[in-house]
C-alpha cells in the first residue's frame, strides 16, 4: 500500500484537491461561473501546499533528527487549522484583539501565498520555455546533430553556482512581495479612499438639473474591519464634497444582522439639499434585514427605495430616481416607474449584461451599482478587465455604455471575505450631470 502510494502520490494529490475545489464551489450553480472558480479553488489549495512544504524545508535546517519533516508537517497543519477554522468566528465582544491579529494574519497569508504560487508559476513556465527553446535552437543549428543523443533540455546549459545563488535568491525577493503587498492592502489599501469625479451627459437633462452633483456610496460592510468610526469618517468625506444629493447602493452589512442599527447610525449623518436615497443589497437579502433596516433607515430621514421612484424637484423640472432591490429576479418592474420626456437615474446593487439592456430599452439614462467591489483584488491598472469581479460580471468598476443608457460601477467602501484591497481603492463617486450626448 504504501508503494502505492508513494508510486502515484502526484495523481493521489491533485485528485485531493481537485475533490476539495469542488466541494468549495459547490454552492455556485450558474455553470459559467463553474470552471474560473473551480480553477481559483485549485490553485489556492495547491498554494497552501506549496508553501507549507517551504516553510517544512526551511525548519528541517533547525531541527535535528530522521523524522522531523513528519512533526513538522503535523505541527504546520494544526497551526493552518486552528487560523482557519478561528478566522472570522472568535467573538468579537470578547476578544476584539485576538479576532483583529487572526484574521489579519489569515489573510495576508492567503492573499499572498496565492499570488507569490502565481508568480513561482510564471517564472516556472517561462524558465521550461527557454530551456526548450535553447535546446530547440541548438538541436536546428546543429543540423540534427542531436538526432543521436536526443540531450535533456535540463541538461543543455547548467548554471554556474554563483548564478544559481542569484536566481535563488531572486526568487525568494519575488515570492516575499505578494506577502508584503498583502500587508499594504491590509494596513493602508483597504482604507485609501478615493473621491472620484466624473461628468455625466445625459441628452433628456433637464436644463434646471446641469451642474447638478450627486454623490455616491456603496457596500459599506460593517464588520471588524470596518468599524462605525471608519464609516462616519467616509460620511465626513462626502458632507465635504457638498453635492446635491446622496446616493447608496446597497450591502450596507457583512454578515451580522445585529449589526444594521450601529450602520444606520453611522450614515445618518450624511447630508444633502435633496436628500439621502438608497436600495439594498445582497447582503440585506443574505441577513434577511431587508424590512428592519429600511425602518431604521426611514427613522432617520434616509429613503430606500424598494421598487419604487422619488421625483427629485428642481426649478419646476423633475430628475426621476428610482431604487430596486437586488433580491428582485429581474428589472422588469421598473418599466412602470420610468418617466418619459425626462432622466430617469437607477439605483440598483448589481446588474447583468441582459438587465443593463433592458433597463436600456425601459429608458433608463444612467444606472449606479456597486456590488463588484472593484474585484478588491484588482490589476485594472494595467489594464482594464484584469479583476477578479469578472469572474461573475463584464462590469467590473468604472463607466459603461450600451444602447443610449450609461452605467457606473462604484468600487464600494469596505470589503468581505477578506479585508484586503489591492489595486481597487475604496470610493466615493461625484457625478456632475450635463446636458449632451
Amino acid at each position: 500500500m504504501i508503494t502505492f502510494l508513494k508510486a502515484h502520490k502526484r495523481v493521489i494529490t491533485f485528485s485531493l484537491v481537485a475533490i476539495c475545489a469542488l466541494w468549495l464551489v459547490r454552492g455556485i450553480v450558474h455553470r459559467s461561473y463553474f470552471l474560473p472558480y473551480f480553477i481559483v479553488f485549485v490553485t489556492l489549495i495547491f498554494s497552501q501546499l506549496f508553501w507549507i512544504g517551504r516553510v517544512l524545508d526551511i525548519g528541517e535546517r533547525f531541527i535535528p533528527g530522521k523524522p522531523r519533516r513528519t512533526w513538522l508537517a503535523v505541527i504546520a497543519a494544526v497551526v493552518w487549522a486552528f487560523f482557519f477554522l478561528a478566522y472570522g468566528r472568535v467573538p468579537y465582544a470578547a476578544y476584539p484583539r485576538l479576532r483583529i491579529l487572526i484574521d489579519e494574519i489569515f489573510s495576508v497569508w492567503m492573499v499572498g501565498s496565492w499570488l507569490g504560487f502565481g508568480l513561482v508559476m510564471g517564472f516556472w513556465v517561462v524558465d521550461r520555455g527557454v530551456h526548450g527553446a535553447t535546446w530547440a535552437y541548438r538541436y536546428i543549428r546543429g543540423g540534427g546533430a542531436a538526432r543521436a543523443g536526443a540531450p535533456d533540455p535540463d541538461a543543455v546549459v547548467l548554471p554556474s553556482p554563483a548564478r544559481r545563488r542569484l536566481l535563488r535568491q531572486t526568487a525568494i525577493a519575488v515570492s516575499a512581495t505578494p506577502f508584503v503587498a498583502a500587508a499594504y492592502g491590509l494596513l493602508y489599501g483597504r482604507l485609501d479612499v478615493e473621491v472620484t469625479h466624473r461628468r455625466i451627459a445625459l441628452a433628456r437633462l433637464p436644463l434646471a438639473f446641469v451642474g447638478f452633483r450627486i454623490a455616491q456610496l456603496s457596500d459599506i460592510h460593517i464588520s471588524t474591519f470596518m468599524p462605525a468610526d471608519e464609516i462616519r469618517r467616509c460620511v465626513a468625506i462626502a458632507n465635504q464634497l457638498k453635492t446635491d444629493l446622496v446616493v447608496l447602493t446597497g450591502d450596507y452589512l457583512s454578515w451580522d444582522p445585529a449589526a444594521q442599527g450601529d450602520v444606520v447610525q453611522a450614515l445618518a449623518g450624511l447630508r444633502a439639499p435633496y436628500g439621502v436615497f438608497g436600495c439594498l443589497g445582497n447582503h440585506e437579502s443574505i441577513t434577511q434585514t431587508e424590512e428592519s433596516i429600511t425602518r431604521l433607515f426611514a427613522a432617520e430621514g434616509i429613503r430606500i427605495l424598494r421598487q419604487e421612484r422619488a421625483p427629485i424637484q428642481l426649478r419646476g423640472e423633475t430628475l426621476n430616481l428610482i431604487g430596486v432591490d437586488d433580491s428582485q429576479p429581474d428589472i422588469k418592474g421598473i418599466k412602470q416607474l420610468v418617466m418619459p420626456d425626462t432622466v430617469n437615474i437607477l439605483l440598483v446593487h448589481s446588474v447583468g449584461s441582459a438587465d443593463f439592456e433592458r433597463a436600456a430599452e425601459f429608458g433608463i439614462d444612467l444606472t449606479l451599482m456597486g456590488h463588484t467591489h472593484g474585484g478588491q483584488l484588482s490589476l485594472e491598472f494595467l489594464r482594464r478587465g484584469l479583476s477578479f469581479a469578472r469572474l461573475e460580471t463584464p462590469y467590473v468598476s468604472g463607466r459603461y455604455e450600451k444602447s443610449g443608457s450609461q452605467l457606473y460601477v462604484n468600487r464600494g467602501i469596505g470589503t468581505t471575505v477578506i479585508p484586503i484591497r489591492l489595486g481597487a481603492r475604496p470610493e466615493i463617486t461625484v457625478f456632475e450631470l450635463a446636458r449632451g450626448v
